[in-house]
């Protein structure tokens, strides 16, 4: 096994779908007791809990807002009650909703921000005492080229993700002196079960325009992940890594 993180908890927000329930298979056949959020998927939720099922460790899923601050607080407070400590922090939750800035509502630029950069401190400021206390702790902030790059009809997606990079790299310079890392993971255009049932012919150019000429996959996400959180990046802390097959270099 490449990694392992026998006794350890990891917290995965956004963890029933896409990128964040690929992060929740791969921490678990890590050997790591895994916590995970959901907002809306309740079937879901409790189907991966139970397909992931494995001896000798603990997954739970919480029902759970992680743009809600008093909700942030409690969820770390019940998984450290649950599980007994918490070690790893994943911020994946997040959402779209795009359009242009002639047509876009004031609620859509607000939902995003909340959602998607809102929550990373939440969650962040929920956790760092337990990580503080133990005087180590990983932070990963999920991200997205988009905040590096930005986008056409994207401006509060792009602003939300440029605010978590920022985040990251403040947070890192804070806290590495107590043993915590933070660090941000940006993907491109990842294949997912919701993009692969979209055939349009934009989706097309844009997989033209990957120097790569293919989407990425959801495992490209996860593994770094994997690699951020163990030892093995013990020297790594407040970089935002694209994972883009060379569409931002």
């Amino acid at each position: 096994m490449l990694y392992n993180f026998k006794n350890k908890t990891a917290l995965i927000t956004g963890g029933s779908k896409g990128i964040g329930k690929d992060i929740v298979k791969k921490f678990v056949n890590a050997n790591c007791n895994v916590a995970f959020t959901y907002l809306s998927s309740d079937d879901e939720a409790a189907k991966i809990e139970k397909e992931f099922k494995k001896n000798g460790l603990k997954i739970k899923k919480y029902k759970s807002d992680a743009s809600n601050f008093e909700e942030s607080i409690k969820l770390v407070e019940d998984v450290i009650n649950d599980f007994g400590s918490l070690d790893i922090l994943i911020n994946n939750a997040g959402i779209t909703k795009d359009n242009l800035i002639l047509r876009m509502d004031e609620e859509a630029w607000k939902k995003v921000i909340d959602i998607n950069l809102n929550s990373c401190f939440n969650l962040t400021k929920s956790s760092v005492k337990e990580f503080m206390r133990k005087r180590e702790g990983v932070i990963i902030n999920i991200s997205s080229i988009v905040g590096v790059k930005g986008n056409p009809g994207q401006s509060n997606y792009a602003a939300s993700k440029a605010g978590v990079n920022g985040f990251t790299k403040s947070i890192a310079l804070e806290l590495a002196s107590r043993n915590i890392r933070c660090n941000a993971v940006a993907p491109g255009f990842i294949e997912t079960d919701m993009t692969k049932k979209d055939g349009s012919k934009l989706l097309d150019k844009w997989i033209e325009s990957i120097p790569l000429k293919r989407p990425g996959r959801v495992d490209d996400v996860s593994e770094l992940c994997l690699f951020l959180a163990s030892e093995k990046a013990s020297y790594i802390t407040g970089q935002v890594i694209n994972v883009d097959g060379g569409l931002v270099t």
